[in-house]
């Protein structure tokens, strides 16, 4: 029986994409190879956001012609798109898939007569990523992702709540929509047709009881009083969390990066928000060093970040990237100055983080249990953890539910990492 691998690089699209591919092969007779054996076939997901993504892509395609010369490379992702010339000239390469739309012509080919739609399991045993748009055309001045994925295309509804079903039946206690630009969902689709992403939440909260659905990224022109409202109609089924990218908080840094969004316009959005939802909590992206950012200018970001307060901020250092026109801005920031900011930064996100969590406290919040520890655990003996619906993670006594309930817990305190509390109830339908 033919070995598989699978290495994945990026964002959750990928990892979905990957799975993908993976389980159509399992059906075409492979099996996964063992943890340090080489394979027979590998598939690799590739990344470009950045220029030490594409230097980890070819360091990556290099190790795996050295693990087996005779195996066989399937090269698919960002990077792949934007070189694919280059990379067909790696050993070992086999096909490069430039479009993921093809992913299922890949298995057809190779013979798999009933090709699937969707997946039915996924690496975590309780939450699964659903890929359910694709492409991005904003011009963003510092991204190259329109210009490797620039076709914007949403799934077919059906196909999504039949992949969803399938998840649920398989154990699976909280989904998360996911799409290059998630937002864009049902935009490519005639008007009198089109299934916005409000809807489509609607429609999956139907498929089954005893899930919950989370959303990845969303612009902040995205978030409409219609999506919102349901997140306040079914608190149980929609995660009360949303993550959207700030990038700076200064207006002039915004428009040369060519963000659509003003800061006034980013404020009210959120405060609306958190009138209508009982504590949302909020994540986002932020970038210091853009080209002519200024000291006044990195701490409007950190105001807006104390201002918002997000429970969890990624902060990124901005690394120019080829092709961009931010690449070729003035003014680029020094390394040095890039290190320091986002240090700073991180501290005031910090700061922002404990400072929503300690609102959440005496609340109640619901948490989907994943995994169990031991009594020799460092970081919490004989407790089962989990993630709470408001993006953090949470820690509870062994006894007070199993990997994949659903429990409502009323918060008592917080060590800096995890949630803790009693249990209220739990929807036991793992």
């Amino acid at each position: 029986m033919p070995t598989l691998k699978t290495v994945t690089l990026g964002c959750k699209v990928n990892q979905y994409e990957t799975e993908y591919l993976r389980q159509g092969f399992l059906q075409l007779g492979y099996r996964d190879a063992e943890e340090n054996a080489p394979a027979d076939l590998y598939i690799f997901n590739t990344c470009t956001v950045t220029h030490q993504a594409d230097a980890e892509c070819r360091k990556i395609l290099r190790r795996l012609a050295r693990e087996n010369p005779a195996g066989e490379i399937i090269v698919m992702g960002c990077y792949a798109t934007k070189a694919a010339d280059r990379v067909r000239q790696f050993p070992g390469v086999s096909e490069v898939v430039t479009d993921k739309r093809r992913m299922a012509e890949v298995l057809a080919k190779r013979g798999l007569v009933h090709v699937p739609t969707g997946i039915s399991q996924f690496a975590r045993r309780h939450r699964a990523y659903v890929k359910v748009q694709d492409g991005c055309f904003l011009p963003c001045s510092y991204c190259i992702i329109p210009q490797v994925r620039p076709e914007v295309w949403s799934r077919p509804v059906p196909e999504i709540e039949d992949e969803v079903r399938r998840l649920i039946d398989s154990g699976y206690r909280e989904v998360v929509l996911t799409g290059v630009h998630l937002g864009l969902f049902g935009h490519d689709r005639p008007r009198g047709e089109r299934i916005d992403l409000a809807g489509l939440a609607e429609r999956l909260i139907a498929v089954r009881d005893g899930f919950r659905i989370r959303l990845s990224s969303l612009e902040v022109n995205e978030v409409s009083d219609r999506l919102v409202a349901l997140m306040t109609a079914y608190p149980d089924r929609v995660c009360p969390h949303l993550h959207i990218p700030l990038q700076s908080g200064s207006p002039d840094v915004l428009r040369r990066m060519r963000r659509r969004a003003s800061m006034q316009y980013f404020f009210e959005r959120c405060a609306r928000v958190q009138e209508m939802l009982p504590l949302p909590a909020f994540s986002t992206d932020a970038m210091v060093g853009f080209p002519g950012e200024t000291d006044a200018d990195f701490d409007a970001t950190c105001r807006a970040v104390e201002r918002i307060g997000f429970v969890k901020v990624h902060v990124f250092r901005f690394s120019a990237r080829e092709g961009t026109p931010a690449a070729d801005m003035p003014d680029q920031v020094p390394e040095e100055i890039k290190r320091e900011r986002a240090r700073r930064l991180d501290e005031t996100a910090q700061q922002s983080r404990r400072r929503y969590i300690s609102r959440l406290l005496d609340k109640e919040v619901q948490v989907l249990l994943e995994d169990e520890t031991d009594l020799t655990a460092p970081i919490c003996p004989n407790c089962v953890l989990g993630m709470s619906d408001r993006y953090v993670p949470a820690a509870l006594p062994a006894g007070d539910g199993k990997p994949g309930d659903l429990v409502s817990v009323r918060l008592t305190g917080w060590d800096g990492e995890f949630l803790h509390g009693s249990v209220l109830a739990a929807d036991r339908c793992a």
